[in-house]
């Protein structure tokens, strides 16, 4: 006769004991309900998966035979059933009906060896690795010993089956011994397994909390100093400023060297106070140290007929000054560095030097930034000073980069020649090796104490003379930018001159008129440079005295050579009656 079976999951029961079952499968359900009907016994087997099983091969091939002793149907469809379970049973011929499992059983007989005194030391054995086990696991032993006190065998061996989670296949095979000694053999071996694999876990932990404990001793003494600063009334934003700074150093793209930099600082920020003077400096200096555009640059890619034509526009004349650049720019379009020597314009005040070196900028597509070094004697200009004097600061060259956002651009070096020399250092050493290519890649300033590539800045210089040390000279290439003929200042007054003075004066430009003959007027009885500086500056002044007469109003005026004379001669004329006034109260 065929007993009905009741697939159950992670239970292995041994025979002898009384099994309260919870069941809220309706196959399972059905299953206890049709053995209770006809008054036939129950085999609680394992399964294999954790879902009820959908075949024969889903479950073990032994169990353990029980009668229903009490059915209790819940509320909501679920029943509690115990079952009084009486020996252990082998499944053969099992067959599934409406998914209900049964199948023929064979009862499994096992020796009662339970008095002999081996059997009893292999128990206590078995305790006493449970007591160890219990220790890592932080189980309740007590159970247990009260269990070998007052109940048999089985009651023990399946409590210590259950406690020790041992796994379901080996539960089922100790289940299938026929004494009890070898099952408490094997149930030993594994709780042996078990305390070896708790004690390597154990080493690993110990070695991993030995290298984790300065950290975490520091977390703690941090989390200690942000209680103390929150109790002196002290607000989170200081913390919030530490986790935004460490995230932005994360992300930031500096190299290895400068990264590891602003930890060791954020580091030592973080250790005090937010009200000292030393934790403000430090501050400052990790924002300094983040807004350097260590991987930002201008991408715009290298036309050279556009350049020519920004030159073009920009500059009258200079046609071997301009063949000059676009030589070198040539070269930077093929090479895709800042091949070759630093540039150094000559010339006399108002030549377009300076211009010259914007139109550069444009043409290039880059960031422009000028640097004026007249009068500039300290080395500390270009190397910056050290973070730990009071007012410290980076140096101009890495100022100008900052400013940019831009790791290369072109930055104008004006007045070379103007620089001095003093007991404070000589800035012209360190200028040198700023305008070396093969030096400045991994230029370092006093400031911010990390290297920054420098290879990728065009430098230009401009100077009025040629008063400089020849090893300056020798890392420029000196290009002599003559002074404009008569012609080619006539020319940039018609296309800049005049527009710009209209520009400064409110004039439309479109009511100023005044010929070729009526500019070389000007430039003939007016002034005398090399340059256009003058010429401007006569314009300029011709245009606000006609708005003086007019009320300033820009009335459409012909500016001819009578005109000219009267408005400058009477500007002249007030000039030098202002000098004379204050060389009398002198």
């Amino acid at each position: 006769m065929k007993e009905y079976i009741l697939p159950v999951r992670d239970l292995v029961v041994h025979p002898g004991l009384t099994v309260p079952v919870y069941v809220d499968n309706p196959l399972s359900i059905e299953c206890i309900k049709t053995a209770t009907k006809t008054n036939q016994k129950l085999v609680l087997c394992p399964q294999h998966g954790w879902s009820y099983p959908s075949n024969a091969d889903d479950i073990f091939t032994t169990g353990t035979i029980g009668t229903i002793a009490q059915v209790l149907n819940m509320p909501d469809g679920s029943i509690h059933a115990i079952v009084q379970t009486t020996s252990v049973v082998d499944l053969s011929d099992i067959v599934i009906l409406n998914g209900v499992y049964s199948a023929d059983v064979t009862p499994v007989e096992i020796l009662d060896d339970s008095e002999l005194e081996q059997t009893i030391a292999l128990r206590d054995k078995v305790f006493e690795s449970m007591q160890i086990l219990s220790a890592n696991r932080k189980m309740k032993i007590e159970k247990l010993n009260a269990i070998i006190k007052n109940y048999p065998m089985p009651a023990f061996i399946d409590s210590v089956v259950q406690m020790a989670n041992i796994d379901t296949e080996i539960a089922v095979e100790i289940l299938k011994m026929k004494t009890w000694r070898e099952k408490l053999i094997t149930l030993l071996e594994q709780l042996m397994l078990l305390i070896e694999t708790n004690r390597i876990e154990s080493n690993i932990n110990r070695r991993v909390q030995n290298q984790m404990e300065n950290g975490q001793r520091q977390a703690i003494l941090q989390e200690k100093m942000r209680a103390i600063q929150k109790e002196m009334g002290e607000d989170d934003d200081e913390e919030t400023s530490v986790i935004s700074i460490r995230k932005r150093i994360e992300k930031s793209a500096m190299p290895a060297e400068a990264k590891e930099k602003a930890m060791s600082e954020l580091k030592r920020m973080r250790a005090m106070s937010p009200m000292s003077q030393e934790g403000g400096l430090l501050k400052t200096y990790l924002d300094e140290l983040l807004s350097m555009p260590w991987d930002k640059s201008d991408k715009a890619p290298i036309d050279l007929q556009v350049a020519r034509s920004v030159l073009d526009s920009e500059h009258s004349g200079m046609m071997p000054v301009k063949e000059r650049i676009l030589e070198h720019i040539a070269v930077m379009k093929k090479t895709g560095k800042n091949r070759g020597s630093i540039l150094c314009f000559v010339g006399a005040p108002g030549v377009g030097k300076t211009s010259l070196c914007k139109s550069i900028a444009n043409a290039l597509g880059r960031k422009y930034c000028r640097i004026s070094l007249g009068g500039i004697s300290d080395e500390s200009h270009f190397r910056g000073h050290r973070k730990t004097y009071i007012g410290a600061q980076c140096g101009r060259i890495m100022d100008a980069l900052k400013r940019c956002k831009s790791n290369n651009p072109v930055i104008v070096l004006d007045e070379i020649d103007k620089m001095g020399r003093d007991w404070r250092g000589d800035p012209e050493s360190a200028l040198l090796e700023i305008l070396d290519p093969e030096q400045n890649k991994t230029f370092r300033d006093h400031y911010l104490e990390v290297d920054f590539d420098l290879s990728n800045v065009l430098f230009i210089a401009t100077s009025n003379s040629l008063n400089m040390s020849s090893a300056l000279k020798d890392r420029m290439e000196i290009i002599e930018i003559p002074g404009y003929t008569e012609e080619e200042k006539l020319q940039i007054a018609r296309e800049h001159l005049i527009k710009r003075a209209a520009e400064d004066t409110g004039w439309d430009v479109n009511n100023i008129n005044i010929s070729d003959d009526a500019i070389l007027h000007i430039i003939h009885q007016y002034t005398s440079e090399q340059g256009v500086r003058e010429l401007q500056r006569e314009i300029s002044s011709l245009l606000r005295r006609s708005l003086l007469q007019n009320n300033g109003e820009d009335v459409k005026t012909d500016f001819t050579i009578d005109k000219i004379d009267e408005l400058l001669s009477a500007h002249q004329n007030a000039n030098m009656t202002n000098k004379i006034g204050f060389s009398a109260r002198l």
